[in-house]
């Protein structure tokens, strides 16, 4: 029989332990020969990512053993960190990039017993990097990779170039950095791996400079391919300044297909050579995100010349366009969040998608038939999924009437009815980029508290992406006042249409959602405490030399130019207004974060010293921005819930107090 209980004394069988183990989601799928290969996360192998393999036979297995740890660290944030091919006699060939080393390997899965090192290791900036791999068995006497090529050149974290490489497969640059043939000329900042016209006598690649991001304007790049491989006569085909660019990609027939923000949407086109730039489907709908790792992609184009697009606003889907009608048509499922990774080979897509009822799968499309079927990381149900949440998606209005777009997890128990004399806690979510998007899915993260009753309001705060371009311009200039009075927005709705406590409501987030909710908690009274993960708490600090080259000059457009507006800078950044901080709060925070370091969070706390701020600090070895082991993602899980039970007087003995200093 079912019973009222408070909200946040619910037994749950969602623990920290099972939220952990299915943190993180398949990535950077590809086909080699008629197989499937994917990344996969492993929390509880120290937090590497794998290298899976799924056989013609539909046998499943990991490609390497532990320690080896697929993952790319170029711009931080990494990109594609794999590629492979199939030899036909010789079996399978893949090239990947090992974390730990951030060296270049090949391997030959059928064949050898280790990989072997392709590339050198460097003494200055943790190594050479790479991204975006892409085998070129035809080149030389055994072929050679292309790819994206990071190089630091000095201490500081801006001594950096990249330019598009060349990597024998013979492994004679394992020793000799000389071996490295550079491909383009260096003239831009960033640069992703080379396309390769069908004909093989053009290459197309997407470039850009600081201080724009990319999702603020990049160029598609064309060259031609001259006889030693090298790039010459390289012009601009489509971007500027103010036009995003995320991906390109060539047709069959030799044409160019990109994806532009031009309309105020990212929208496909094809680059003509007779009639210019033609949009194969305009649509107030994006169809690609933010490039925040190298080797994206939303959209494939398949030989019979039609084209598999990710496509949405808000949610995603996955459709089938037809670019010479302009002909869109959606393929039936459950799923209304497709990762940006596709890959296609003969008549198949493979993609990444997930629901509100299910977890991120490897899901395969097969065009001839119309039949989908799920190939990989299949979702299993290790609990009743009546504890899953049931959210819902919401559209709230603002300051000056903007609307604001939020996901609302109210709590959910199969085995507790509310309770009448009481409104839930709610936790306001704060997503990270701030260019990011807060996905509609199953999150077991979300579910350890909706299940314990506690609601959770995931908010697309203006900034976000998924909503067109002039939506995400809200946060121009604006960062620590739009997000955080769009979050506070959210919450106070809620409060006030009676679906949450307004003395209960607190805010988490981490990154850029880590500074949002810091600026939330030093700038707002709306929440009674917060959970701040890996922040950015010093703007000053930040837009210097404490962060690493990518997103170095990101603030000129968050918050303007440092040189033109230096007190905007200190008046935003939490740390000087940490005398206005009067709630309790927990600081998580990894030691080996490059991107946003522990040294802000020192400065935070050694500015609150004194002040009888009850508040924990956690710090974690061997984690660096946003975490990836068990061990860590269960101690911050549990140390946020204490946070709340003790803050919320809920009285509950299954979770490890919390200390909180003061």
């Amino acid at each position: 029989m079912m019973s009222a209980s408070a909200y946040g004394t619910w037994p749950s069988p969602i623990d920290a332990r099972l939220a952990a183990s299915h943190d993180g989601r398949p990535e950077f799928v590809g086909s080699v020969g008629d197989e499937v290969w994917w990344t996969e996360p492993r929390p509880t192998e120290a937090g590497r990512r794998a290298l899976v393999r799924r056989r013609a036979d539909g046998t499943t297995e990991s490609v390497l053993p532990v320690p080896w740890n697929v993952r790319s660290r170029v711009i931080e944030y990494g990109g594609r960190p794999w590629a492979g091919a199939d030899r036909a006699d010789d079996g399978p060939l893949v090239v990947f990039v090992n974390f730990a080393d951030q060296r270049l390997y090949a391997y030959a899965p059928d064949g050898s017993d280790e990989p072997w090192p392709l590339t050198p290791v460097s003494a200055v900036g943790g190594g050479l990097r790479w991204a975006d791999p892409q085998l070129r068995l035809d080149r030389g006497d055994q072929g050679e990779v292309w790819c994206v090529l990071e190089e630091f050149t000095g201490e500081a974290p801006t001594d950096v170039r990249r330019v598009i490489a060349a990597v024998p497969l013979d492994g004679s640059a394992a020793a000799d950095r000389g071996a490295v043939r550079e491909l383009s000329d260096g003239r831009h900042r960033f640069v992703t791996g080379p396309k390769l016209a069908p004909d093989g006598r053009q290459v197309a690649w997407i470039a850009w400079d600081h201080p724009r991001m990319p999702w603020d304007g990049t160029e598609v790049m064309l060259g031609d391919l001259a006889d030693d491989g090298t790039f010459h006569n390289a012009r601009r085909l489509a971007g500027g300044p103010e036009e995003s660019v995320p991906q390109v990609e060539w047709t069959t027939d030799g044409q160019v297909l990109f994806v532009s923000d031009r309309s105020g949407w990212w929208n496909l086109y094809r680059a003509d050579p007779h009639r210019g730039t033609v949009a194969l489907c305009p649509r107030e709908e994006e169809f690609a995100g933010p490039m925040w790792r190298v080797g994206l992609s939303w959209f494939r184009p398949l030989e019979n010349g039609l084209i598999a697009t990710i496509h949405g606003k808000g949610t995603t889907t996955l459709g089938i366009l037809d670019p010479e009608t302009g002909e869109l048509a959606d393929i039936a499922g459950p799923w209304t969040e497709w990762a940006e990774t596709l890959a296609v080979h003969g008549s198949r897509v493979v993609g990444v998608a997930a629901s509100p009822h299910s977890a991120y799968e490897v899901v395969e499309l097969d065009t001839a038939t119309g039949r989908t079927r799920i190939i990989g990381a299949h979702h299993r149900d290790e609990v009743d999924p009546a504890y899953y949440p049931a959210p819902r998606d919401r559209v709230f209005t603002g300051p000056d009437g903007r609307e604001i777009h939020a996901h609302i997890y109210p709590p959910r128990s199969p085995d507790r009815v509310l309770p009448d004399d009481e409104l839930p806690p709610y936790v306001v979510w704060a997503h990270g980029g701030p260019t990011g998007h807060a996905a509609l899915v199953l999150d077991l993260e979300i579910a350890y508290f909706t299940s314990r009753g506690i609601g959770v309001a995931e908010v697309n705060y203006g900034g976000s992406t998924g909503y067109g371009r002039a939506y995400r311009n809200r946060l121009r200039e604006e960062w620590g006042v739009v997000d955080v009075e769009d979050c506070a927005a959210v919450a106070l709705a809620l409060a006030a249409e009676g679906t949450a406590d307004r003395e209960r409501l607190a805010i988490r987030g981490g990154s850029a959602g880590g500074w949002t909710t810091a600026a939330s908690l030093t700038g707002t009274d709306v929440y009674a405490c917060g959970t701040v993960s890996y922040p950015i708490l010093d703007l000053t600090g930040w837009g210097t030399d404490e962060t690493h080259d990518f997103e170095s000059q990101y603030l000129e457009s968050l918050v303007g130019p440092l040189a033109e507006v230096p007190e905007r800078y200190r008046a935003r950044s939490p740390i000087n207004r940490s005398d206005r901080l009067t709630v309790p709060f927990v600081l998580l925070q990894g030691l080996d974060d490059v991107i946003c370091p522990p040294v802000q969070c020192e400065r935070f706390l050694a500015a609150l010293e004194g002040r009888g701020i009850p508040h924990a600090y956690l710090a974690f070895e061997g984690e660096s921005h946003g975490f990836r082991r068990a061990d860590t993602m269960i101690a911050a899980l549990e140390a946020e819930l204490s946070l709340y039970l003790q803050t919320f007087d809920i009285d509950r003995s299954d979770v490890p107090r919390l200390e909180l200093k003061k």
